[in-house]
This record gives C-alpha cells, sequence and structure tokens, in this order.
C-alpha cells in the first residue's frame, strides 16, 4: 500500500506551505560575518543562516504539518499541537515518580501496559491538580478510539534528554485518564529519520527508559504509522519533487541577499 493521490497532493501543498510561510517570516539577524561573507557571498551566508533556522524548527514547520496530512487519511482526528489535559491527581504524580526512580536505579525495565495501567488505578484518587504538560505534537484518534499523543524529536536527541521524555509521556498519560480513566491511551517518541542509515538505529541508549516496542518509532516505521506502508518512501519523493520543483523560487529568494 502506498499514498493515495490525495495523501500526495495534500503532503506536497503542506511542504510548499511550509517553506512559503517560512520565506515570509524569515529576517536574519544582522550579524557582521565580514570573512564569510567575502568567502561565500552574502547570498550563500543568507542560505546557510536558513538552512540552520529551518533545522532548528523543522518539526513545527514541516514534521507536525506533514505527520498531519499524513494521518487524516487513517485516523478520525489528526491534529497539532493540542494540551493533553489539564489535571492531574497527587496518587498518578506519586506512582509516576515511583516508576521514574525503579527506571533510573535499573531496578525495572520499561513496560508501558504495565505503567499505564498502574496510573489508570489511581488517575481519580487524591488531590486533582492543575498542571501545563508539555504540549502534544502531534494528536491522533483511530476509528476504534485508540488515543495516540505523540511527541517529535531530533534525530539525535541528547541522551540525558530521555528521562524527561518519558516523564512526560507518563505525565501524558495521567491527564487523558484524569479526564477518561477507560481511554485506550498510548504515548510515543517519534524520530523522523534515521541519520545512522543504512546502519539501524542506536536505539540501545534509549532501552533503559522508554519501552521500545510501545514508546518509540523511528523513520520509516513512524511515517508508515502515520500513512500506511510504503508512506516513508513516497514521503521522500514528495520532498525531493517538491524541492526540484521550488528550486528555482528558492534560488532567486536568496540572490536578493547580494542586492543588499
Amino acid at each position: 500500500m502506498s499514498l493515495t493521490k490525495i495523501q500526495i497532493e495534500l503532503v506536497e501543498n503542506t511542504i510548499r506551505n511550509s517553506l512559503h510561510k517560512r520565506f515570509e517570516t524569515y529576517n536574519p539577524e544582522p550579524a557582521v560575518m565580514p570573512f564569510h561573507t567575502r568567502l561565500l557571498g552574502k547570498d550563500r551566508l543568507a542560505l546557510y543562516a536558513f538552512i540552520h533556522s529551518l533545522n532548528t524548527n523543522f518539526g513545527t514547520t514541516i514534521f507536525e504539518p506533514v505527520a498531519v496530512a499524513l494521518a487524516s487519511e487513517r485516523f478520525k482526528v489528526a491534529d497539532k499541537q493540542l494540551k493533553s489535559g489539564t489535571k492531574i491527581s497527587t496518587a498518578a504524580q506519586f506512582e509516576i515518580q515511583k516508576i521514574m526512580d525503579n527506571l533510573t536505579a535499573a531496578n525495572d525495565k520499561p513496560d508501558k501496559q504495565k505503567e499505564i495501567e498502574i496510573i489508570r488505578k489511581v488517575c481519580q484518587q487524591g488531590e486533582m491538580r492543575t498542571v501545563k504538560p508539555t504540549r502534544v505534537d502531534v494528536y491522533l484518534e483511530s476509528h476504534d478510539n485508540d488515543i495516540y499523543l505523540i511527541d517529535i524529536k531530533t534525530a539525535k536527541p541528547n541522551k540525558g534528554g530521555f528521562k524527561e521524555f518519558k516523564r512526560t509521556l507518563l505525565e501524558w498519560t495521567a491527564v487523558v485518564l484524569a479526564e477518561n480513566p477507560k481511554a485506550k491511551i498510548n504515548t510515543l517518541i517519534a524520530i523522523p529519520y534515521n541519520p545512522y542509515e543504512p546502519k539501524p538505529y542506536s536505539r540501545w541508549t534509549m532501552a533503559g527508559m522508554l519501552d521500545l516496542d510501545n514508546e518509540l518509532k523511528v523513520a520509516e516505521e513512524f511515517w508508515d504509522f502515520l500513512g500506511g506502508e510504503g508512506a516513508y518512501n513516497d514521503l521522500l519523493n514528495c520532498f525531493e519533487k517538491v524541492g526540484i520543483e521550488m528550486r528555482s523560487e528558492i534560488d532567486e529568494y536568496f540572490a536578493r541577499f547580494n542586492k543588499k
């Protein structure tokens, strides 16, 4: 199965619109770099700065809207940058801390389903506190009412950040269950591409904190989950097609910096 014509058009339009919007709002910082400017030219320096800026915001400007565009054909609900909830029980906070402590000390191995059921049992016990969890990058609901809360990370996340990733996933679980204790909840970390390709992604760095089978999707695994089998390769083709189509427009945009 590959992407439908409608999905391909939707994805390509999303990429185009995201780039156009970035061009409209992009304003390179007026840093004076006389050696770089004379060596590379203002246009190449501006392009370098733009690429650096795009990399910094690629998740929100490209990956998130593309993910929603892909998933909208296969899921009942597909949205981005949503709140997971606003209330969490003190009993759930206590259990989350216990889970984190045991994982950190390597007393337990991560077990997503077990952790969900631990939190579910206490999701409305004790005082209900108002919280502001990390916003959900991509929110999905399947036609079977499964809920997926996805946090999109950079291709090479800092090893020290996995603790916070795990806590975010557990807190999302708790706030969703606080509102609906029977919810079929799934929380995931997504890595959009594998920078080590063709070698496999170095998942071992996450093994102590994340349930690799149930909390992590990398590259093809992630995009095929959203759009169906073959979606990843079709998606790469969409990016290539739009890149070729917009090449002259991109060149013209950055040529203007030589005139400044």
